[in-house]
């Protein structure tokens, strides 16, 4: 067993399970589980078998994770894309999670790159795995070790929305000297991408406004958004200024709304399809005519270099990740609600083990 998806009702060997018991492991733990799709209901957090470390693996016990929109949308299986990965039906895996942070309890042959008592944290890349006590990773895999000043509830939710923000940096090429605009600075995506805009070398004179509700401009502001603008109060979308890049970080615009905001060549990017998957469509028909353009939806990767980056980001100060709220384990039907109202602020966390 590998990857830390393993199903419920299979069992750890004998052979394993008593390789466990003479190391002190309980050889069941608890995660959060969902054997069909649906709503928050569909999760149960019940117990499952400890996962034993491959070749070049190394076992992590959960401290932290998130809830994130990769979770919903593998719980609920939308869009309906979704299935082509998970399972058709119901889900070939039955626990979520994507990002995680923790520390190395045991490992697998041939690891060199840790050892037992790293603090670490990461990305499942699956979008499984995380919402447990224990998961396995490769260790060439999305994983680092903890900046030490970082807990593990500020380390945890350091990759799933910068990774979405910083490819659609990277792809639109935003240069210094550039004016961005970025609609929904206070999620997970737009958090993350104020400050990264700022952290990029290649980006570090943009100018950066930021749209966000009433209650959360000075918190943007303390991110280095230059300029905020209060969608509660005002249009954004009729902002007497231009911009090179507008990044949509919730999907809630427009190509079509945001189109007078951009410059003759500005780009329009979106972390979303969009309504009816227009996004695609626009961004393989507007740059034909050489003007105003969408960009195609990104679909990023996130490998060591990206993790380390982040972890050298976080290090410096340069990035934070912004935690609205934490949960226990046991309320992870809670959280999955929350998220799904469209209201946090950042990253929501969950904490498998609390701090001493």
């Amino acid at each position: 067993m590998s990857g830390g998806t393993t199903s419920v009702g299979s069992d750890v060997s004998g052979r394993y399970a008593e390789i466990w018991r003479t190391r002190g492991y309980d050889v069941r733990v608890k995660a959060a589980v969902n054997t069909r799709y649906g709503p928050p209901d569909v999760v149960r957090v019940v117990e499952v078998p400890t996962p034993v470390p491959g070749h070049r693996e190394v076992l992590v016990k959960v401290h932290a994770t998130t809830v994130n929109r990769t979770d919903c949308g593998f719980r609920a299986a939308k869009p309906w894309i979704v299935r082509f990965f998970s399972g058709l039906r119901k889900p070939r895996a039955t626990i979520n999670g994507s990002e995680f942070a923790g520390m190395v309890e045991a490992l697998g042959g041939g690891v060199t790159s840790f050892a037992v008592g790293d603090r670490v944290f990461g990305f499942r890349e699956d979008g499984l795995g995380a919402h447990a006590e224990y998961l396995t990773m490769p260790e060439d895999g999305p994983i680092a070790t903890i900046p030490v000043a970082l807990s593990f509830e500020e380390a945890a939710p350091s990759t799933e929305g910068s990774h979405y923000a910083l490819a659609n940096i990277r792809k639109t090429k935003i240069r210094s000297g550039q004016r961005v605009l970025v609609n929904g600075a206070t999620g997970a995506i737009g958090s993350a991408a104020v400050q990264l805009l700022k952290a990029e070398a290649e980006a570090e004179a943009v100018t950066v406004t930021a749209t966000c509700a009433t209650e959360h401009i000075e918190l943007v502001r303390s991110l280095g958004a230059d300029r905020v603008i209060d969608h509660t109060a005002v249009d954004f979308t009729k902002d007497g200024q231009t911009y090179d890049v507008v990044l949509d970080a919730v999907g809630k615009s427009t190509f079509g709304r945001c189109r007078r905001l951009l410059k003759p060549r500005g780009i329009y990017a979106s972390t979303d399809l969009g309504p009816f998957a227009q996004n695609p469509i626009l961004g393989l028909l507007t740059p034909l005519f050489r003007g105003r353009r969408a960009m195609l939806p990104v679909a990023p990767k996130c490998d060591q270099a990206l993790v380390r980056y982040f972890r050298g980001l976080m290090d410096s100060g340069a990035f934070r990740p912004v935690v609205d709220r934490t949960y226990p384990l046991d309320e992870i039907v809670e959280a999955y609600r929350y998220v799904e109202m469209g209201r946090k602020v950042g990253n929501v966390v969950i904490i498998v083990i609390p701090p001493d």
